[in-house]
């Protein structure tokens, strides 16, 4: 059966009873229908926080066959759960782009998935339309601000990098004209799009304490210069007081279940290559008031999401992960030793042996954070044993506890074993996660660190426009803030193509760019798309609905 086949074979649980699964009287949820709800910010408790044990969720480097961190972090829970946890998983909401891209979906698959599927995929309560509108409210106000003959602040035009978003991917809107038809139409400046994940309002979000502090943070947004080289920001424009009314709901959590009837929160949802790639703070803090076990995923291998996710979630959140579980599959690390993508399902111990130093890598990268990991294999039908038995032999030579995942199969009882080598990591644990870097570092140390501890490079250059930057960034005073390098997710390295483990590379920083807001710095990398397109068959392709409104093709 397909995933949606599975799905729609489970007979949901009325929102209020998950709710009351999590210690929340019917009374105090927003539903939004019978199979979802919002949860108001007000029951945060971070004294109960601090008690709760969180599980990242991170992979190796990603591949085209696929890996499965959202499969394996909700398998997790209802493991946990199976063994008497009181366990909630922590997930981003699917952005639209790759749902109708390249994924079909993004709520687990098999026996773990989070429900109601399509709703989570497609629209579900809004808040990627609230976090669209407020980006493109502050947009309008920017040209209306230019166009203005009596409120003008005098922007410059040619300084202004802050574009507009859509949660598609369409690459005919990533360069685009606007205020053409005359003067009454606005002043013509090239501009674009980005897909809405990249917005700089969605990592706003996931990192908002509250609506004081997101409020706070939107004005924050560094906007471009003025003609005499006064910074502006969103707060001299008078937008963040509309920006925030339009976000008052989507800041609240949003509770679902898996399909085991466990609490599932869901909520924000930024790419990993060019963002934190986390859920909000908001939505982890929330998931740990009411739970034992708070597993949440980071984004792409660990080099990106899970490096963000401690160094500038866990840091500005206050956060103490007690374990790392790293995905892990053998036709992924397959790939990465050179095998092709149409022979992955073929037994090839050569080519799994030479994919392993990938795996060596990311294991070598959670231990610097001082965070104790445990290999999920996830398995899938094409896995021989000598293949698994390779795995298990290379883990127990580390010392690295493994565990053989099946959640996608069996749903709970296939990551029994896997819950249990995660509770035994952290009840034997008593020591805290040491972040990559201090904040007070000059920028290039801390890129300089985590290109050379976390991807492998031999050192980092520096283009002319790139060293511009950083004195612009040392003009604003911004210098202390962290830095969410974007990044290829398909190399440990800036280029794609380079597999494995790659060494010897450097690592060429571009454009450093500014999102005051969010409260990170962000140096580019490589060729990063923050407007991808359409497939030659896209996954909207295979979506279709019928006459009795039945969705078919979400996969």
């Amino acid at each position: 059966m397909t995933d949606i086949d599975i799905a729609r074979k489970i007979e949901l649980q009325p929102i209020s009873q998950i709710a009351s699964k999590l210690g929340l009287p019917e009374d105090c949820i927003e539903p939004y229908g019978r199979y979802k709800a919002k949860i108001p910010l007000k029951f945060i408790d971070l004294s109960k926080v601090k008690e709760s044990n969180l599980i990242l969720v991170s992979a190796i480097s990603p591949t085209p066959a696929g890996e499965g961190k959202t499969t394996i972090s909700i398998g997790l829970t209802e493991g946990l759960n199976r063994l008497g946890k009181k366990a909630t998983v922590v997930l981003r909401e699917p952005s639209l782009g790759p749902v109708f891209g390249i994924k079909g979906g993004a709520t687990g698959g098999g026996y773990s998935q989070v429900l109601p599927m399509e709703d989570i995929n497609l629209h579900f309560t809004g808040d990627f339309a609230a976090i669209e509108k407020a980006h493109n409210l502050l947009s309008a106000i920017i040209d209306n601000n230019i166009q203005s003959q009596t409120a003008s602040l005098n922007l410059d035009p040619r300084t202004i990098s802050w574009k507009r978003v859509i949660d598609m991917n369409d690459r005919s809107l990533r360069h685009v004209i606007v205020g053409l038809g005359g003067t009454g139409s606005g002043i013509p400046r090239e501009t674009g799009f980005d897909i809405t994940a990249a917005s700089e309002i969605m990592a706003i979000l996931c990192l908002a304490e509250d609506l004081p502090d997101l409020k706070k943070r939107l004005g924050t947004i560094f906007v471009g210069y003025t003609f005499d080289k006064t910074p502006i920001y969103a707060r001299h424009l008078k937008a963040e007081g509309a920006m925030t009314a339009l976000l008052k709901d989507a800041i609240q959590p949003n509770l679902v279940q898996t399909i085991e009837g466990n609490p599932a929160i869901i909520h924000g949802g930024p790419f990993a290559n060019i963002a934190q790639g986390t859920n909000s703070v908001i939505a982890t803090r929330m998931g740990m008031t009411f739970s034992d076990y708070t597993v949440t995923e980071a984004g792409f291998g660990f080099d990106l999401g899970a490096e963000k996710f401690f160094d500038i979630k866990c840091q500005s959140a206050g956060l103490s992960p007690k374990a790392v579980v790293l995905t892990t599959t053998i036709r992924a690390l397959k790939y990465h030793g050179g095998a092709k993508l149409d022979e992955l399902t073929k037994e090839n111990i050569e080519a799994l042996k030479k994919g392993i130093p990938n795996l060596e890598k990311h294991l070598e990268n959670i231990k610097l954070f001082n965070v104790k990991p445990v290999i999920a294999i996830n398995r899938f039908i094409s896995d021989t044993d000598a293949e698994i038995n390779l795995i298990m032999e290379t883990a127990k030579k580390l010392g690295v506890h493994v565990a053989l995942a099946e959640g996608w199969a069996k749903g709970g009882k296939g990551t029994i074993e896997l819950a249990q080598k995660v509770v035994e990591i952290v009840e034997a644990t008593s020591e805290d996660f040491t972040p990559m870097y201090d904040s007070e570092m000059p920028i290039k140390d801390k890129i300089k660190t985590i290109a050379t501890k976390i991807y492998g490079a031999e050192y980092v250059d520096y283009t002319s426009q790139a060293l511009r930057d950083l004195k612009t960034i040392h003009d604003l005073g911004l210098e202390k803030l962290p830095v969410c390098i974007a990044k290829t997710q398909k190399s440990l390295s800036d280029n794609p193509k380079l597999l494995g483990r790659p060494k010897n590379f450097i690592i060429t920083v571009r454009t450093i760019e500014i999102a005051a807001g969010a409260g990170f710095l962000i140096p580019i990398t490589g060729n990063i798309m923050r407007m991808p397109g359409l497939p030659a068959k896209p996954a909207s392709e295979n979506i279709d609905i019928d006459d009795q409104g039945n969705i078919s093709g979400l996969f």
